[in-house]
């Protein structure tokens, strides 16, 4: 009964660090893309007339 309940916990905690891996790749990413996003409306900044 105990071994269950430690391979579920096992199988969770692995889950978790596996979800968590990816959170912190996909908000690397969105990041750079936001710093280059940025810098190219900076960059075209003077080409804008109101």
């Amino acid at each position: 009964m105990n071994e269950k309940v430690y391979k579920s916990m096992r199988h969770a905690g692995g889950a978790n660090i596996a979800l968590g891996v990816l959170m912190i790749v996909a908000g690397v990413t969105m990041g750079v893309l936001a710093i280059v996003n940025g810098a190219k409306l900076l960059k075209d900044k003077s080409e804008i007339m109101f």
